[in-house]
């Protein structure tokens, strides 16, 4: 038996009475994210970021549906400056290079069970954007901005797939008489592979400043696909 067809059989295997002992679901996870193709030849590095989802089982079906928000930091970049030439006083200046990433959600998994294998079909955008701020020079955590500007901003469409398992560590059933529903919690193992169109970005140390301080903005342009691994926690209630 082929490994697709192993996957479906558990997909389908659980008898639809339990289908809607929790209809809701939401998740909160680390995410890598690897680029692919032209966007790896362009980027060259992995990002770092967040991302969570939250979907509606469908009752009587093995489907969800919702959406899926992830925030990836590809790289950033901090250095020195003084806040006014003829004055000693310094700042730091940071520019961080980061991708959001929204999609629609739709979800094949088994609803419930102590291992809850998935298949996913996404359909959404990537945003990519550049920011810069400038902080008190830190002596320690608390920092205060003072002033910060968007260098770069850009949109474009996504879609994909993915998978992968929800492993349960706790359960409860609720109680009878009461407004308490079932609830469980998983840790959550998948990925995804994205398939974003062109856009124009910038990457660490695209942006330049002469002796005159004029900036020059050395833009990439690419298609963005991306493959995101992600290690969090899932919830059904």
């Amino acid at each position: 038996m082929s490994k697709k067809s192993i996957f479906t059989a558990l997909l389908f295997c659980l008898p639809f009475s339990i289908f809607a002992q929790e209809p809701f679901q939401a998740g909160l996870g680390f995410i890598i994210g690897v680029p692919q193709n032209a966007f790896k030849d362009s980027l060259n590095n992995n990002g770092y970021g967040i991302g969570g989802h939250f979907a509606y089982n469908l009752p009587n079906t093995p489907l969800l549906v919702g959406a899926s928000l992830s925030y990836l930091i590809y790289s950033s970049e901090t250095w020195k400056e003084r806040l006014i030439p003829t004055v000693p006083v310094w700042v730091d200046v940071n520019t961080t290079n980061s991708i959001f990433m929204g999609h629609l959600l739709l979800r094949l998994q088994p609803p419930a069970g102590v291992f809850r294998p998935y298949v996913d079909g996404l359909f959404g955008f990537h945003l990519f954007s550049t920011d810069t701020k400038i902080e008190d020079e830190g002596y320690d955590d608390d920092d205060d901005d003072i002033a910060g500007s968007n260098n770069s901003r850009d949109f474009t469409g996504s879609y994909g797939g993915g998978g992968g398992v929800m492993f349960r560590v706790y359960h409860t059933e609720g109680s009878e008489g009461t407004h308490d529903r079932p609830m469980s919690v998983y840790v959550d193992f998948g990925f995804r592979y994205l398939k974003g169109g062109k856009a124009e970005y910038l990457k660490k140390g695209s942006i330049r400043s002469d002796d005159n301080n004029n900036f020059t903005y050395n833009f990439s342009r690419s298609t963005t696909d991306i493959v995101i691994w992600r290690l969090g926690a899932g919830f059904g209630f």
